[in-house]
């Protein structure tokens, strides 16, 4: 049966255009149920002896949600189309609202369930229940003889399952009813003002992105190109108005005279009750900051959330004082996230362990929002469990890999054909190897160099060549292209292609045969390239070397085989082309970066040293960055609107403030105008006697850049790399972990006719929305490692006690100094306020940026030594706690009330975090 339906629409240009839709109707649309005979279902879903124990329902009984119980409280159901069949099928009647005719939509389809049931049963006990949270919905339900409940009422009933009740989000009528009656935030306005406020620029829309180090303070971050402010500042929870981290706001902007500097303090939400945070207090820790119109920036207050990105948060429930209670506060491992106000009748079962907790809304009277129990991840501080919470925490998809994605692997055993003979260069007899990290299985690259008889030097590297194995728009091709990358983490590997490619059929392991994409040079002595080519080959590597066996060859000059001699020509060639890019403006940036060692049978960190570079760190890098840009420039050349680059945008001046301010503090003068002018002056900013002073600089430096992004050449007209000083960038050298490298094979195929394109391949569209994917999971990727590496941090501090180092302070605060410890990588905070005891004097200087304390005076890079422990008194944020040991910061303080033992206590046992306390006792 054909329905239609005919309506205009008006175009841009101003004329009438009529379009026809038509509808379908069938009767050929099963029911799903096992009980049914008639309807030829060859895989029903829904059980003949659906039984659950309950007090309302003592028959067995199918449930249909209505669509809000759908979204809010459901995690798993069975479609059925009630729009397409013929005997559920309803118009929209004249003056019925959208909401209302789905509403009838869904009481026909329950209807016709029931009577479709009956009939099948004769009958029979077998009961259709429609749940449904809307109380009209509900009367038309029951007029209609429909058996009917409310989602609480029917989850209530359930005899066996008395948990699912903590599950239950929680309506707006509920929440209002657990917050208190005293307004907090200001009302935010109808979607319908917000809009028009944007398009007439009384509102700002932006994403907003809360500040890790102060829950009273956060930015937002502008959306629309061709605004002059791309940021506004929000601090206090007034103006902050309940936006959660990353949820899309509207803003108002301040008048410039109440436009305020970002507070260098740091403040985190830890008071242990509910609302009894004294909040005035704590805003009066903003206040105070400098009248320098320099360091003001445009300030706002949130007016309305246009969308919300909440999502299941992992973290801990905090157990209310109060015995017998059901409410209790759970806090989030994210600190951008705001406490959140759960009911649950299992909290003494959840305390100290890792939970699941979703967000259902935030009443503009209640100082947290509301939410309910999702799940149980498992105990805090297992292994598991904490590596299971920083995936889920930072969306890297880990689950296994489906039966539909391993159907596309290629059948075992595998062995390159006949047919692969013919369409590749045959390079086995090239004397190739690669240089890897210890213990790399998924090898993407090798590299060879040779003499060439006419005198000049021929240089290749080798590439795995996945995009053969992946095809386009199959399973296994749609699952690497939402994973994104591989992540690493401490002793784990979330791959992006299945085990059987990446660390076996493209790996190129050495003495096997493997398929490669392979870019060639022909250079002089010089390094410079007199032509290149690129090619699909076959190559057997001759050797899978570690940066330090690799090392080694080239250093013992006892060895003169011709692994060895490729090499040393390639280590050459490679401090050449190193020399050529620092001339031409390449930034040599500097991060601490740390390496564990691993016990074999516990899995737990046994030592901890800062990663060592080599010259053949370098040397492959060299290598990687100019088959980098050769292909780019390849692939621009042929695909000018579709080629996917990688660019690094400049930075904003003010970014470098910080790194101007810390040089100067040390009467240097660091240049910001151009790439080359930064290196320039990172190059000669030396201190005497302070040899580490340099490298301090390039990891303040390294803080100052901009995120490196992927974008479609032909959505963008700006596609320098900043930190490379190229005018040309991709990745093509990792595409067993980077899927944006196959994408970039897939390019080269087809520009030097190895294979044919397809259509995505070309739309300039949906190459920049693969993009945005691949950004974004590239930067969860770099988060997730790093909590990795913190997790594993704590791990090794864990036993260790108090451990005495030296360290420099990379930071001043208002309240604190960051410091970084060389040997380990590892950055922590020493705190010089206290809620609980007494503080000394403080004095910041935002210009140094300096600190006073009492007497002493801290600035940027000051050497320092600490003692180093792990502080696990707040088992959800453990931490490194560092306390001052040099220099010695003094300060006296009259007590009449507490006595001389805590004092001892607290100095004996180094609780004293901070500095030495002289109590004088009456």
């Amino acid at each position: 049966m054909l329905k239609s339906k005919t309506f205009v629409k008006k175009t841009r240009s101003g004329g009438v255009l009529k379009i026809v839709r038509e509808h379908y109707l069938r009767d050929d649309i099963w029911c799903g149920s096992e009980v049914c005979k008639e309807c030829k279902d060859e895989a029903p879903v829904l059980q003949e002896h659906a039984c659950i124990e309950s007090d309302l329902c003592s028959y067995p009984h199918y449930l249909i949600p209505d669509t809000n119980v759908l979204l809010h409280q459901v995690c798993g159901f069975s479609l059925f189309s009630v729009g397409d069949l013929k005997s559920t099928f309803i118009e929209r009647e004249q003056g019925e609202s959208a909401n209302d005719r789905n509403d009838r939509a869904i009481r026909v389809a329950a209807k016709w369930y029931t009577d479709h049931l009956a009939k099948k049963t004769n009958g029979g006990s077998l009961k259709v229940v429609l749940l449904t949270d809307d109380r009209a919905n509900k009367e038309k339900a029951e007029q209609d003889g429909l058996i009917v409940y409310r989602c609480e009422e029917y989850i209530k009933s359930l005899i066996g399952n008395p948990e699912l009740m903590d599950r239950l989000a929680l309506q707006p009528d509920d929440q209002n009813e657990i917050t208190g009656s005293k307004l907090l935030f200001p009302e935010h306005l109808p979607l319908s003002r917000i809009q028009s406020g944007i398009k007439n620029g009384m509102f700002l829309q932006g994403t907003f992105h809360a500040n890790r180090d102060n829950y009273l303070e956060g930015k937002v971050f502008i959306n629309r190109e061709g605004e002059e402010i791309n940021e506004v500042l929000l601090q206090g929870l007034q103006n902050l108005n309940r936006a959660v981290h990353q949820d899309v706001v509207a803003v108002e902007l301040f008048p410039k005279e109440r436009w305020v500097a970002p507070s260098s303090v740091v403040l985190q939400d830890d008071s242990p009750n509910d609302e009894d945070a004294d909040e005035d207090e704590t805003e009066n820790n903003l206040k105070g900051v400098p009248s320098d119109s320099s360091v003001l920036k445009p300030t706002g207050r949130v007016v309305g959330v246009i969308k919300r990105n909440w999502r299941p948060f992992c973290g801990m429930l905090s157990q209310s004082m109060i015995k017998e209670a059901t409410r209790h506060l759970f806090t989030p491992a994210d600190r951008r996230i705001p406490r959140i106000r759960i009911e649950t009748r299992q909290a003494a079962n959840l305390v100290g362990q890792r939970i699941m907790v979703a967000i259902d809304g935030w009443p503009k009277n209640s100082r947290y929002p509301n939410g309910h129990f999702v799940k149980n991840l498992g105990s805090a501080g297992d292994k598991e469990t904490e590596t299971e919470v920083l995936l889920l925490e930072h969306d890297v998809p880990h689950q296994p890999f489906s039966q539909a994605v391993l159907s596309f692997l290629p059948q075992m055993p595998w062995s390159i054909t006949e047919e692969d003979l013919k369409v590749r260069a045959d390079l086995r007899h090239l004397c190739v190897c690669s240089v890897d990290p210890p213990g790399c299985t998924d090898i993407d690259d090798t590299l060879h160099c040779r003499e060439l008889e006419n005198g000049n030097l021929e240089v290749g590297v080798h590439i795995a060549d996945v995009s053969h194995f992946i095809r386009p728009g199959n399973a296994l091709d749609q699952e690497a292209a939402s994973r994104g990358t591989t992540v690493y983490l401490c002793g784990k590997r979330i791959d992006m292609v299945p085990e059987l490619l990446s660390s076996n059929l493209c790996s190129l392991r050495s003495n096997v045969e493997r398929l490669a994409f392979s870019c060639i040079w022909e250079m002089n002595h010089n390094a410079e390239i007199i032509k290149a080519h690129f090619t699909k080959s076959i190559i057997n590597s001759k050797a899978s070397l570690t940066y330090a066996e690799a090392q080694m060859r080239i250093d013992d000059t006892t060895m003169n085989d011709d692994i060895t001699k490729s090499l040393r020509g390639l280590n050459r060639l490679a401090k050449i082309l190193k020399s050529r890019r620092i001339a031409k403006g390449a930034l040599t940036l500097s991060s601490p970066e740390v390496r564990f060692h691993i016990d074999s049978e516990t899995h737990d960190p046994i030592d901890m040293q800062s990663k060592e570079l080599k010259e053949t760190n370098s040397m492959v890098e060299e290598f990687m960055l100019l088959a980098n840009i050769s292909v780019a420039q390849k692939i621009y050349d042929e695909f000018s609107e579709c080629a996917l680059l990688r660019k690094h945008p400049s930075p904003p001046p003010s970014n470098y403030d910080i790194l101007i301010k810390a040089a100067k503090s040390r009467d240097l003068n660091i240049l910001t105008d151009s790439a080359k002018a930064l290196a320039d002056s990172l190059n000669n900013a030396t201190v005497e006697n302070f040899p580490y002073f340099n490298t301090l600089l390039r990891i303040l430096a390294t803080r100052c850049m901009m995120q490196a992004v992927y974008f479609c050449s032909g959505m963008d007209s700006d596609f320098h790399h900043y930190g490379l000083a190229s005018p040309i960038y991709t990745h093509f050298t990792s595409p067993i972990r980077r899927y944006a490298d196959i994408i970039v094979h897939r390019l080269l195929a087809v520009a030097i006719n190895a294979d044919s394109t397809y259509p995505d391949l070309m739309d300039k569209h949906k190459q920049t929305a693969l993009c945005n994917n691949l950004n974004y999971r590239h930067k969860m990727a770099q988060y997730a490692q790093r909590a990795s590496v913190a997790f594993h941090t704590q791990l090794f501090f864990k036993n260790k006690g108090i451990i005495n180092e030296e360290g420099f302070i990379l930071f001043v605060r208002k309240n604190a100094i960051i410091i970084l410890i060389p040997k380990f990588g590892l950055e922590g905070a020493v705190f010089f306020d206290h809620k609980d005891r007494p503080s000394p004097r403080l004095s910041f200087d935002s210009e140094g940026p300096t600190l006073k304390v009492e007497e002493h005076t801290f600035r940027m890079f000051d050497k320092v030594k600490v003692t180093i422990s792990l502080d696990a008194s707040n088992i959800q944020h453990q931490r490194i706690r560092m306390a001052l040991v040099e220099p010695v910061v003094c300060f006296c303080f009259l007590d009449c009330s507490r006595t001389s033992t805590w004092v001892s206590e607290m100095i004996l046992t180094g609780r004293s975090q901070l500095q030495l306390f002289l109590y004088i006792n009456f």
